[in-house]
């Protein structure tokens, strides 16, 4: 129908148990007012109390080697994967130390308390229609989901440019969501992780093109369980 909004389909759902690492992809996400549960809800600290990413800001410092390691968790536990196979867990009594070494600099496992380990909102959306067009504009790189370390992949029929959901509500599953804001990206869409090479050019299309910005943060307004092929809504 002219001048409805679309609807859709989750195509993907994904968590990460601490900030910057490599995270999980999931079939369902439980959804409380902070965010989804246990998702950055741990976070590599500095000893000035900065929290490790790919940027440098007030809150952020970067380090190089982030994507070498993965998280998972399961209830309070979180277990980080190492580049030599070697699996810690928050509780074990030399994970400082492990961490510090892998980075090359003193560092330790931070959960979060008073100050936030999200970016600029605690949910971020990601469409398919963006992948498609950044697959267009550089057709020879692997663009890839995980690149943009969403929280929701949607599918929307018809597609909608992410400027034309700022403000709107998106409704998935037995959740609602506030679109705020778009999200601006920094150089961690480039780096290596796992089978995805690095691809230094994709930030220098995404300023061109999309001034930076590729997905959508939101804020909970109706918490609750979202699962992956579930229908989507926005209105």
């Amino acid at each position: 129908m002219a001048g409805s909004m679309p609807e859709g389909v989750i195509h993907s759902l994904w968590r990460y148990p601490v900030k910057s690492l490599l995270g999980e992809k999931l079939d369902s996400l439980h959804i409380d007012q902070r965010g989804v549960v246990n998702d950055r809800l741990y976070a590599i600290a500095t000893p000035e109390g900065k929290f490790a990413s790919g940027k440098n800001t007030h809150r952020f410092r970067r380090l190089d080697g982030l994507f070498t390691m993965s998280a998972t968790t399961d209830a309070e536990t979180v277990s980080i994967k190492f580049p030599d196979g070697t699996v810690f867990t928050n509780d074990s009594t030399n994970i400082h130390e492990k961490l510090s070494k892998t980075l090359g600099q003193k560092v330790e496992l931070s959960k979060e308390n008073q100050i936030s380990h999200f970016d600029a909102g605690s949910i971020h959306i990601l469409t398919t229609g963006m992948l498609s067009k950044l697959q267009r504009l550089l057709p020879q790189a692997q663009i890839d989901e995980r690149r943009f370390r969403p929280n929701i992949v949607v599918e929307l029929f018809p597609d909608i440019p992410d400027d034309d959901l700022i403000g709107k509500t998106i409704s998935l599953g037995e959740v609602e969501l506030k679109i705020n804001t778009k999200t601006e990206r920094c150089r961690m869409i480039t780096l290596q992780q796992g089978t995805l090479e690095s691809r230094p050019e994709l930030l220098k299309a995404v300023s061109k093109s999309f001034g930076l910005n590729v997905g959508v943060y939101a804020s909970v307004l109706k918490p609750g369980v979202v699962r992956q092929d579930d229908g989507v809504r926005v209105f």
